[in-house]
């Protein structure tokens, strides 16, 4: 038994020799290694800094370009708009121009039908009394009127003597 624990001591003596051997293996290549390392990653988070710099850039380019393309945008609108309500005077316009003709031609029709109307009424008139019957008739009465005065009386009432 004693033979046991002298292996059991001596056994967990090498396993403690071995820890603190493992624990002291920090050499100078490690700390090397670690300094290398550090060096890679702040190499490396400056590339990435950098990149999410020029992502940022190329957004605000992008935004940039929105931004322009929202205005021109807005400005051919407004150019449509303009034009659209230039077109829409342009037809009130026309619209006022045909009313206006449309009404001095019926003005004109309505004019010139009395107008000829009167000339026919009055013509007609005048033929009759220069070729027909009555003429005749008239220029009986009026024979007539030289010797009776109240026939001349009632022919000057109406304007016939």
């Amino acid at each position: 038994m004693h033979k046991k624990v002298f292996l059991l001591v001596l056994l967990s003596w090498l396993l403690s020799v071995q820890l603190v051997k493992a624990q002291d293996s920090f050499t100078q290549e490690d700390r090397e290694r670690l300094i290398r390392l550090e060096t890679t990653l702040k190499v490396f988070m400056d590339q990435v800094d950098k990149r999410f710099e020029q992502i940022a850039k190329r957004f605000e380019q992008v935004d940039k370009r929105f931004a322009e393309l929202r205005e021109d945008i807005n400005k051919r609108f407004e150019q449509v708009d303009k034009r659209f309500e230039q077109m829409m005077t342009f037809l009130w316009i026309l619209t006022a121009i045909f009313t206006t003709l449309v009404a001095v031609v019926i003005g004109f029709a309505y004019w010139d039908r009395r107008t000829i109307i009167k000339r026919a009424k009055e013509e007609t008139i005048e033929q009759l009394e220069r070729e027909g019957k009555l003429k005749d008739l008239i220029d009986a009465l009026r024979e007539l009127a030289r010797e009776d005065s109240r026939l001349a009386e009632i022919l000057r009432y109406y304007r016939l003597l």
